[in-house]
């Protein structure tokens, strides 16, 4: 079957177009194809090319409920308006803001294309085709308000209380992370957001959450202390673990093992990157130049790691790379057992909460 994907137009973006909207995409199935292929997307492959179904929010409703009969009629009116949104209320020109879960990072892009359909896809086969601009966003970059509004249950929805935030990043010079932060801040002090917020579910707390103790790591601690959290975190997993000499460690921070002595193999060396941008392939290779025989290495950042980087985990046996979202899980993970210092630095509390499957 041949695919309807339309040739994609390069389109200019002006802060100033009233006409434009910014649109949060969340994306859970499909990772760096997305950047690499230039394109959002969405699910519900069980259902046909969208231009196909007539009668606008009326007839996808139709063939969602001819699709799954038992959802429930809540579930399906929100489900055509996520499919309305993405086929006929995105137009080209629009900015979109697509938070990548892998790396706990975000993408913004824009839109270059009408819907198409793409039948040879394995999954995902609603697309539009994206001119992506800034790539690998650290989430710390924006405030915690922003990221509660781009942590919406629904897969695809408009950005309207922190638009500023993400166009002053999209407009932005290229340059460091701390100057892209520091751009966003400024505008977020003249911006008052009003107190309205979206119905705090299951999964918009638990990425509150996470934002919140990425964010402390970064903003909190010092390269030192984030070391010494490193540490106490690999004890948390069973490891006996110190820190090395600040002047000396030869890009070691932090040696770990399970014997109480540490003369039995394996030794765990690791080296810590208290920053969210991205670490490349030589910092990686100067790991791996510490490593003895039998040697096991982690390298460990609050940002992510480039694709470069990356290849050499998945060549090297032995080599591990953990991203900012990793760590965040480990703590999450591990936090009974965190030392009461830690705690109070992130002071967090178990609580039930609303599931998001409540309405639908």
């Amino acid at each position: 079957m041949k695919s309807t994907r339309p040739r994609m137009a390069r389109c200019r973006l002006k802060p100033e177009d009233p006409s434009m909207d910014i649109w949060g995409v969340h994306n859970d199935s499909l990772t760096t194809e997305l950047v690499d292929d230039g394109f959002i997307s969405v699910g519900w492959d069980g259902l046909p090319d969208l231009t196909t179904i007539p009668n606008g929010r009326e007839g996808l409703k139709k063939a969602l409920t001819k699709h799954d009969p038992d959802a429930k009629p809540r579930s399906i009116a929100g489900q055509a308006g996520v499919l309305l949104r993405f086929r006929d209320e995105m137009q080209q020109g629009d900015l979109v803001v697509a938070p990548y879960k892998p790396e706990s990072t975000i993408n913004l892009g824009v839109v270059t294309s009408e819907y198409y359909y793409e039948p040879g896809a394995v999954t995902h086969r609603h697309r539009r085709r994206v001119e992506w601009r800034k790539v690998g966003l650290p989430r710390t970059v924006f405030s915690q308000s922003a990221l509660y509004e781009i942590g919406s249950v629904l897969t695809v929805f408009r950005i309207r209380r922190h638009e500023q935030e993400f166009l002053t990043a999209f407009h932005s010079a290229e340059g460091s992370v701390d100057d892209l932060a520091e751009a966003v801040d400024h505008v977020v002090d003249k911006t008052e957001i009003d107190g309205e917020s979206d119905e705090p579910r299951a999964s918009r707390i638990e990425r509150h959450t996470r934002d919140f103790v990425l964010e402390t790591l970064h903003r909190d601690l010092t390269h030192r202390e984030f070391e010494e959290f490193t540490a106490a975190l690999l004890r948390t997993l069973g490891y006996q673990a110190r820190v090395t000499p600040f002047s000396q460690d030869g890009g070691v921070d932090v040696i770990a093992h399970r014997d109480p002595l540490g003369v039995e193999p394996p030794q765990l060396k690791v080296q810590c990157k208290h920053r969210t941008a991205t670490v490349s392939a030589p910092e990686v290779q100067q790991l791996i130049g510490t490593q003895g025989v039998g040697d096991l290495s982690i390298f460990v950042t609050l940002g992510g790691y480039s694709r470069d980087a990356l290849a050499i985990e998945r060549q090297r046996t032995g080599l591990r790379l953990l991203s900012g979202e990793d760590v965040v899980s480990l703590v999450l993970d591990n936090y009974a057992d965190l030392p009461e210092i830690w705690k109070a630095v992130l002071p967090l509390a178990r609580i039930l909460v609303v599931a998001d499957s409540v309405g639908t």
